[in-house]
């Protein structure tokens, strides 16, 4: 039989916490972390890497997704649909440039309410979706790295150029934060059977695994299928491979409590014919078979 594919998760992540360096970052947290890291899932089964020894709020995945897809870079769609996972970052520099103690609430109702607060505060500048869909070339023209890689897919499978990126060196200074799930490439298996196979990696420079790894994955696997459906291609492995691979001093309660758990089958995705890759809503995303063990709070570093 066999391993769960989760079983090599959740022996990186006791890894990083029993072997990792303890290092000082950026947050002031700390964190132990391993340098360089690969996990393969198949996902030509049908099956879906949602972790399942905690809870993943995999809707909220869905929407973050769809917000990078549409080009984005404003936390105000999110927060509208009760997204919260981007808020932390301009709350936070709300609170220093202004010494105002603002909840998180009040904070994203102002986002909502008023259009000007949300244009100077809730904008996290040339993250994600700027650059997977209006990369700013040097002669002013903009490019859609996305767009090209469908008609890239379809016009010219055997290339090896099937690549987007999110690292804009010119950009970076002016990110909110500079992406962590930086670079994916993809590539297609000619089959003398059925419709060809797409595979894909993605390379993260930075991966914390308590609370960003879940969702990355997810999104990952999420994005091949759609790609797949979008181009006419079976789905076949995704490959992640991470640089920094970290876990946070102050995740001990989550660690060990997600490595006591053992997993269960990975749930089924099935996706609703969407007219284009930038179509899908949450509601052409079905997952059938989620039975996770219970969520673990543990708090996000910025």
């Amino acid at each position: 039989m066999q391993p769960h594919p989760e079983t090599a998760v959740l022996d990186l992540m006791r890894q990083v916490w029993e072997q990792g360096s303890e290092r000082r970052d950026r947050t002031g947290v700390g964190t132990k972390a391993l340098f360089g890291a690969t996990l393969r899932f198949d996902l030509s089964d049908g099956t879906v890497p949602l972790l399942t020894t905690k809870r993943i709020f995999w809707k909220s995945a869905v929407k973050e997704l769809i917000w990078f897809l549409s080009g984005d870079t404003s936390i105000r769609p999110l927060v509208a649909q009760g997204v919260h996972i981007w808020t932390d970052w301009p709350l936070d520099k709300y609170r220093r440039e202004t010494g105002v103690e603002i909840d998180r609430d009040t904070f994203e109702a102002r986002i909502l309410e008023d259009d000007a607060f949300a244009a100077q505060w809730g904008d996290l500048g040339p993250v994600y979706g700027k650059q997977w869909r209006r990369w700013l070339g040097p002669d002013g023209r903009t490019h859609d790295q996305i767009t090209a890689l469908v008609e890239g897919l379809k016009a010219n499978p055997a290339s090896r150029r099937h690549i987007f990126t999110g690292w804009n060196v010119a950009e970076l200074g002016e990110m909110a934060l500079p992406p962590c799930h930086m670079t994916y490439q993809y590539f297609v298996e000619p089959r003398a059977q059925g419709p060809d196979r797409l595979s894909g990696i993605l390379y993260q420079r930075s991966c914390d695994m308590g609370l960003g790894f879940p969702f990355n994955i997810f999104e990952a696997a999420l994005l091949l299928r759609m790609l797949a459906d979008q181009t006419g291609l079976a789905p076949g492995e995704l490959i992640w491979m991470g640089a920094d691979v970290h876990l946070y001093l102050n995740h001990a309660h989550l660690v060990e409590t997600q490595l006591s758990r053992e997993p269960r089958p990975f749930p089924q995705l099935a996706l609703k014919p969407a007219p284009s890759l930038f179509g899908y809503t949450l509601e052409h995303v079905e997952i059938s078979g989620y039975d996770p063990h219970p969520h673990i709070s543990a708090p996000v570093a910025v």
